[in-house]
């Protein structure tokens, strides 16, 4: 399979094969087609699987898809993420492949001023990127309103567990609105994961992968 059987948006296609992306990730040729399809996911795959793109793809296009709006952009997609780094690696994957689209992202994390973070809420963002306790912080000060959102993303949830969010998690999750669709990845499931992602998936599908490791030559 290619990216041109994806039935993906030509601008969106265009900027796939700038990054130089031919054939997708066994994750991204399963997971793609069913969230165009507006279904949940429970994904259980590590990083190096080729998730961001699995998820971000089809979040553009389904927001492309959608545009209409006119003024200030709302949040209709949120990925939550338990570190600053792979939240910024993130919102570079979507500025990637959304290169040729209107869509903004916008990332937040805690451990440095919040000024320039606010500034960019404040300007409008369709997609926002954080880590939980910004996130929850920048919430309390009604920076951010998640009333709009449309497309929630839990990425990394057994990384917040051990980190000690999935209290944070928890609260983000009854902030948001019960209509939506939901994305959630775990490169484990201990009982505890299990048991979240019961509570924020409906009829998910389910997609299993291993990262890829190239064949080593003699």
């Amino acid at each position: 399979m290619t990216f041109d059987q994806l039935n993906l948006l030509p601008l969106i296609l265009k900027a796939v094969h700038e990054e130089g992306y031919e054939k997708p990730t066994p994750i991204q040729a399963q997971a793609i087609p069913e969230l165009l399809k507006g279904k949940d996911l429970l994904g259980c795959a590590q990083t190096g699987t080729g998730k961001t793109a699995a998820f971000a793809i089809p979040i553009l296009q389904i927001l492309t898809n959608a545009e209409k709006e006119v003024g200030r952009k709302k949040i209709k997609s949120l990925i939550l993420t338990p570190t600053r780094e792979l939240a910024i690696q993130i919102d570079e994957s979507f500025k990637a492949y959304g290169r040729h689209l209107k869509l903004v992202s916008t990332v937040i994390f805690g451990g440095v001023p919040q000024g320039a973070q606010t500034q960019a809420l404040q300007r409008g963002t369709d997609i926002l990127i954080a880590t939980p306790g910004r996130l929850l912080d920048l919430i309390q000060q009604g920076f951010v309103k998640l009333s709009d959102l449309r497309i929630f993303v839990l990425d990394e949830a057994d990384r917040m567990l051990d980190m000690g969010f999935v209290h944070d998690v928890k609260k983000v999750i009854a902030l948001l609105p019960a209509k939506r669709q939901s994305l959630f990845f775990s490169a484990t499931m201990p009982g505890e994961i299990q048991t979240l992602a019961n509570t924020i998936l409906t009829q998910p599908v389910m997609v299993e992968v291993t990262p890829f490791r190239p064949l080593l030559k003699n």
